[in-house]
């Protein structure tokens, strides 16, 4: 078993800053890849930003304001994100791409989400 756990999260005015955390944590064998989605009420789940092999892809309505960055010792995956808009707001889920233990298999994983509020 694998667990990803999020923290971080909150209420924030616009122009500001939050830091989330995602640890993962269980049967590792490797952390192929980690990243964030983010759901706003209403709308559909959405990549935010992964960072995989030492590269990161980010999508465009966060480039310039936020940045992802992995501990591998920590196995854990962050994300700073500046110049908080209104429109950040919604649920942020941590995702992973772990192979496990014994046998290496991959599989995808989420963790259980962290609200991230940003008022006008």
């Amino acid at each position: 078993q694998v667990q990803l756990v999020e923290s971080g999260g909150g209420l924030v005015q616009a122009g500001g800053s939050l830091r989330l955390s995602c640890v993962a944590s269980g049967m590792i064998l490797d952390i192929n890849s980690m990243g964030w989605y983010r759901q706003a009420p209403g709308k559909q789940r959405e990549l935010v930003a992964v960072i995989s092999g030492g590269r990161t892809y980010y999508a465009d309505s966060v480039k310039g304001r936020f940045t992802i960055s992995r501990d591998n010792e920590k196995n854990t995956v962050y994300l700073q994100m500046n110049s908080l808009k209104p429109e950040d707001t919604g649920v942020y889920y941590c995702n992973s791409k772990i192979a496990t233990r014994p046998f290496g298999l991959e599989y995808t994983y989420w963790g259980q989400g962290t609200q991230v509020t940003v008022s006008s």
